[in-house]
């Protein structure tokens, strides 16, 4: 599950809340937002989300909300439970559950029919065992359906590295008996702002002399795509590669960067054994771009381009 600080929330998931809010006042579910494909029907019982009270965690229970799922109908489990007071009072169940602490995991699953399981950081246990711990906690709850956040190389063959955990989990899922829906996540494009912040600070960006360019995908089209398998039929042991909508590398980033701020950034190539220089992005397996996020959502992935003009101040004062 993940443990981030908690991220900076902005009007629109101020907006969500605020309505759901009065939709319970009220003694019924919140509109979906414009735009936004509502909750249809073949989906019965209750949503569990892991790691709720993460970055990510927060952007699917914000994105359920808007697409009109009643907070009553949600179950968040985290190892930080009192920082999900907010959606506490809108109605949803907030529970403590640690995969580490097997033992935490029936009474937290209790009740649910469908479960977001969302992949956690290192911890004192290997990450398959403890993912298989929720899973088979899970399935003895009852639990028919898990939407899993994997790693996109795993569909280009890749399961060395980053991808080793995510596919010995993907397997556990598979061997489990429910159906699954694997949401195979590029890497986030969010972390490219403090890359940029850097290239316009130094006025300068090194560019390895292998690189492999990175289908990045924002936090939120991630969260997007969760919310719309949790709440649309169809999905029942399908993957999905979870992109943005470009290759993106060292050039692409800088050129993103000097395109919102006007700052240009000269882009040196990296001298063999430069110490300075950055390791090569990745491998081939996560050179993927893919049409899975707008299939899914309606919507187009969020483009860097359109990233770094959100967060154009940030940029601006890096800049200089």
């Amino acid at each position: 599950m993940e443990t981030h600080s908690r991220p900076r929330r902005t009007w629109a998931t101020l907006a969500v809340l605020a309505i759901a809010a009065a939709g319970a006042a009220c003694g019924g579910s919140p509109e979906p937002q414009s735009g936004t494909p509502a909750t249809t029907g073949g989906h019965d019982g209750k949503i569990i989300v892991s790691g709720a009270s993460g970055q990510l965690g927060r952007l699917v229970i914000d994105d359920l909300l808007a697409r009109g799922v009643p907070a009553s109908d949600l179950i968040l489990v985290s190892r930080t439970p009192e920082a999900l007071e907010e959606y506490a009072q809108l109605g949803a169940s907030t529970r403590f559950g640690d995969f580490a602490q097997p033992e935490s995991l029936p009474e937290a699953f209790a009740g649910g029919t469908r479960m977001l399981l969302i992949s956690i950081g290192f911890g004192d246990i290997p990450r398959p065992q403890a993912h298989k711990n929720a899973i088979d906690a899970a399935v003895a709850a009852g639990v028919e359906h898990i939407a899993y956040t994997s790693y996109v190389a795993i569909s280009r063959g890749d399961t060395e590295g980053l991808a080793a955990d995510h596919y010995q989990t993907e397997q556990a899922l598979k061997e489990s008996g429910v159906s699954w829906t694997m949401l195979r996540n590029s890497i986030y494009s969010n972390g490219q702002l403090q890359t940029a912040a850097k290239m316009l600070a130094d006025g300068r960006a090194i560019v390895p002399a292998e690189e492999h360019p990175i289908g990045y995908v924002t936090r939120e089209d991630c969260a997007a795509a969760a919310a719309a398998v949790l709440t649309t039929p169809g999905h029942e042991n399908m993957a999905y590669d979870i992109t943005g909508p470009e290759l993106i590398g060292v050039r692409e980033i800088a050129a993103a960067a000097t395109a919102v701020t006007g700052k240009p950034i000269e882009l040196v190539p990296a001298k063999p054994g430069e110490e300075e220089a950055p390791r090569a992005f990745g491998g081939p397996g996560i050179s993927v771009v893919s049409g899975d996020v707008e299939a899914l959502t309606g919507r187009p992935p969020t483009s860097l381009r359109e990233l770094f003009e959100t967060n154009k101040d940030q940029l601006l004062a890096a800049a200089g």
